[in-house]
């Protein structure tokens, strides 16, 4: 079952800063979070990183992959500027950077492990290996990717898991099962009421991404949704499931 943070600030800050970055672990903490979401990539030197997409283009200027370059140059890439000017200048963060500001601010983490294509049971490893020297209670991961969650069960067995998928796949449970997971995170807008009931009655936790708005929340709180992320920081609270 869910034990865990209800609202979590997805990628960060959701749309009010740059995802993954650490002006958006301030800037959910500014709104009152303690629970955050966001993206570990492993580079191909071993080093972790805040990055969600594998290529370069969308977050920071330039082409190639990003798990080619190393944390130190990544570091000092712009990773701000594409949301707004005054995040000009923003950088990549290590994972190890935000983890200490998230223990040092009560800060709770929904770590995804993010692999680049063919990276899959090194990152989930890598991660892991870094989310075990947390104090326990403290980060859960979490991955669309079932070998990198398996690579870290391996690696972490005490570190909680939460299966990422889009729609819920038929095997849903025996995947769950395997992987020793401890919740199924699930696209808000592919659950159905028969689904998130036999998910919970199945003893998992219930997960949902991206719900930005207010009545959206509460159709799936109603439904028995345990958790969300959401981009809607300054729209719904971190205490939205104890008022609603």
């Amino acid at each position: 079952m869910w034990t865990y943070p209800r609202v979590l600030a997805h990628r960060g800050a959701g749309k009010l800063a740059p995802e993954n970055t650490m002006v958006a672990m301030r800037c959910a903490l500014s709104h009152g979070f303690h629970a955050v979401e966001f993206d570990v990539m492993a580079l191909k030197s071993g080093e972790l990183v805040l990055m969600h997409d594998a290529e370069l283009g969308r977050t920071i200027a330039g082409e190639g992959l990003v798990i080619d370059l190393s944390a130190s140059e990544l570091a000092q890439m712009d990773a701000g500027s594409w949301l707004a000017p005054q995040f000009a200048g923003e950088p990549v963060p290590g994972f190890a950077e935000v983890a200490q500001f998230c223990l040092a601010h009560d800060i709770w983490m929904n770590v995804e492990i993010k692999p680049a294509p063919g990276m899959e049971h090194e990152t989930g490893r890598l991660v892991a290996a870094a989310c075990a020297q947390l104090p326990i209670g403290r980060v859960l991961l979490s991955s669309f990717s079932f070998t990198a969650l398996a690579a870290a069960h391996i690696v972490a067995p005490e570190v909680p898991r939460g299966l990422l998928v889009e729609r819920v796949p038929p095997d849903w449970q025996l995947q769950l099962h395997k992987l020793h997971a401890c919740a199924l995170h699930v696209g808000a807008a592919f659950l159905d009421a028969s689904t998130a009931d036999a998910v919970r009655q199945a003893g998992y936790g219930l997960f949902c991404y991206t719900v930005n708005d207010p009545a959206e929340a509460k159709r799936l709180l109603n439904m028995g949704v345990d958790a969300f992320c959401t981009d809607s920081i300054d729209v719904i609270n971190a205490e939205f499931c104890d008022i609603n």
